[in-house]
């Protein structure tokens, strides 16, 4: 069969698990906990994580596994598995990379449960030190490679939307024989492959754009490096996905790339908007040409994504009526589904940072961060005007 080369036609066709003798067009629902098991049929099919028949689907399971083939090919890499939630996916991945010889790297810049993670976990499980630095500060190069092991990014952070340069620094750590591991959940693979910029591991929470409709939870990890030690990790601590919500999501794949087109074009009318709004102090998305990250996201993303936060007048008590002023954008954390949210990270998504921390990332009071849907923009224009117009 010749290659499939097309982004939207690697998301439908990639990875569906076809068997002529039915004559499904669609990947079927492996809903059992177990499989017959040894299986010594002839055309039987198996597990290419452990060359044998499939056993039980905390191990394996055929819808997943189709799942996990698609989002490889959509990701460009070798090979994709898949977890039950994105901070299943950093945990294991990061716990199975072991004892380190050296320190590892990252930033202030991260969704608030991975930093919590990073600094009141990492290093009692793993026995690996960590240093943390802000996001300029990796861009620029300003620290001493030598000392590293391992680099964890985001490669648009949360949500503060700095864009860090992975063209850059997949070569300092290529040159360093540095493990380079980016969390692309805000690019998604429409917008971005790491893997081709010089990161070794790429993880999202396919909770977000890659099933795109706000009703599954999911993380993924993908790598053209082998993942059988993360794959035991996944099986030991039991953060395996199952087969009823592989299947939505792997229907959600399917229009990733359309629902992408849409949100990048929606997120940029938008922030235009808001930047010429008297309510509004600062927006914050890469695709404004005069934002500081714009020329480092031109290099590194193939769109800008549909992610974007802003800061308003009135402070904590401003951005609070902003929230609730809004008539059919729903108020609610979470992001990445075709419906529109807003939510103030400091209620949600960094709730649990200290002050200092989001001091560090610049988390103030008054930011609001919005996920842009595939609404009509005029629509979501409309009710995000109003809603501002109710702040003093």
């Amino acid at each position: 069969m010749q290659e499939k080369k097309g982004f939207n036609t690697k998301a439908v066709s990639e990875g569906e698990l076809k068997d002529k003798r039915f004559g499904n067009v669609t990947t079927p629902i492996f809903e059992t906990a177990t499989f017959l098991y040894p299986n010594f049929t002839q055309d039987r099919y198996s597990d290419e994580k452990t060359n044998d028949s499939f056993i039980y689907s905390r191990w394996g399971n055929p819808t997943v596994n189709a799942l996990e083939k698609k989002y490889a090919s959509l990701e460009d890499v070798k090979h994709g598995l898949s977890f039950s939630t994105g901070m299943a996916a950093i945990t294991s991945l990061l716990l199975s990379i072991g004892k380190m010889e050296k320190k590892a790297l990252s930033i202030f810049d991260l969704y608030g449960q991975t930093l919590s993670f990073f600094k009141n976990k990492y290093t009692a499980m793993t026995g690996n030190k960590i240093d943390i630095i802000s996001v300029d500060q990796m861009n620029s190069g300003d620290f001493n490679p030598s000392e590293y092991s391992m680099i964890y990014l985001e490669s648009i952070t949360n949500p503060s939307m700095k864009v860090l340069d992975l063209v850059e620094l997949g070569k300092i750590c290529r040159e360093n024989h540095i493990t380079l591991i980016t969390d692309a959940t805000f690019a998604s693979p429409y917008n971005q492959n790491p893997a081709k910029l010089g990161s070794d591991f790429v993880v999202h929470s396919g909770t977000k754009y890659l099933n795109g409709h706000s009703d599954t939870m999911s993380g993924f990890i993908g790598s053209d490096h082998d993942l059988m030690k993360t794959f035991d990790m996944r099986k030991n601590l039991g953060g395996s996905l199952d087969a009823f919500q592989a299947f939505l999501i792997q229907r959600g794949l399917k229009t990733l790339g359309l629902r992408m087109e849409r949100h990048n074009k929606n997120t940029i009318q938008i922030a235009e908007f808001l930047k010429e709004h008297s309510k509004v102090i600062d927006v914050m998305y890469p695709g404004l040409t005069d934002n500081k990250y714009h020329s480092i996201g031109k290099k590194n993303l193939m769109g800008f994504g549909g992610m974007l936060s802003f800061r308003v007048k009135g402070g904590l008590e401003g951005a609070r009526k902003f929230l609730f002023s809004l008539e059919y954008i729903a108020p609610a954390p979470s992001l990445g589904g075709v419906e529109s949210l807003a939510t103030l990270p400091v209620d949600t998504s960094h709730a649990s940072a200290s002050m200092e921390d989001r001091k560090s990332i610049g988390v103030t009071e008054d930011m609001v961060r919005f996920s842009t849907g595939i609404e009509d923009p005029e629509d979501l224009i409309e009710d995000i005007g109003k809603a501002l117009s109710q702040i003093s």
